[in-house]
């Protein structure tokens, strides 16, 4: 774990464990880290206490939204916690491996593996919704009234409401990893350097970002 007040100088951090960290939110004053088959909570970013999480499952993403961190994993695993302190554990109604999770709309949406797509209005009661693909879905974000998700082969879905899927040409058919919004722009990446941005989700440029690695997160604040 690094922690940084200005992106430049980077401090390493304990939490205490070994295993390989996946993702990183905030929200209600604290700061929720998830890894493999662990959950880890600090109010500051520097003192971090491991939580129980009920669950044996490996674990992939959180997101917050709503007083509520959501978090993905295999086998269909969703957690929910208003406080990263306690987690339920909530039925999903699938045992694919879930990935990406975002909030907005007054809606969550997780996607996962064979074109999965899972919603919900309050992180409790999950509905299965139809993505139109059989593509792995790796990430999913909200901006500009719509949901986009991305994943293997180039694969871009749109939603206005986490309902209703499209299929978007993306241009490339690298495994896509990641995806933002922010600024008035979508900001995907993906294998072997692979760069894409769109203002509206439909239509989207490559752009070059002067590597061949995968690339495989990416943020914006506004």
């Amino acid at each position: 774990i690094l922690t940084s007040s200005d992106g430049s100088t980077w401090t390493s951090r304990t939490a205490g464990t070994m295993v390989p960290l996946h993702e990183v939110t905030y929200g209600n004053s604290t700061f929720v880290i998830v890894g493999y088959k662990n959950i880890y909570t600090s109010p500051d970013g520097t003192t971090w206490t491991s939580r129980t999480s009920g669950t044996s499952e490996i674990l992939g993403k959180v997101a917050y939204g709503n007083n509520t961190f959501v978090i993905s994993g295999y086998s269909g695993t969703i957690l929910t916690s208003t406080d990263g302190t306690s987690w339920d554990n909530r039925t999903s109604g699938t045992t694919e491996q879930l990935s990406g999770v975002t909030y907005g709309n007054s809606t969550y949406v997780i996607v996962g593996n064979s074109g999965t797509i899972l919603t919900s209005s309050d992180g409790t009661s999950w509905d299965n919704r139809t993505s139109g693909t059989t593509e792995g879905l790796s990430d999913v974000t909200y901006g500009n009234n719509i949901f986009v998700s991305v994943g293997s082969s180039g694969t871009i879905l749109t939603s206005p409401d986490g309902t209703t899927w499209d299929n978007r040409t993306s241009g490339t058919t690298e495994n896509l990893s990641g995806v933002t919004y922010g600024n008035g722009l979508f900001v995907v990446v993906g294998g072997t350097g692979t760069i894409l941005t769109s203002p509206d989700g439909t239509t989207w440029t490559s752009r070059t970002s002067g590597t061949s690695l995968s690339l495989s997160g990416v943020t914006s604040i506004e």
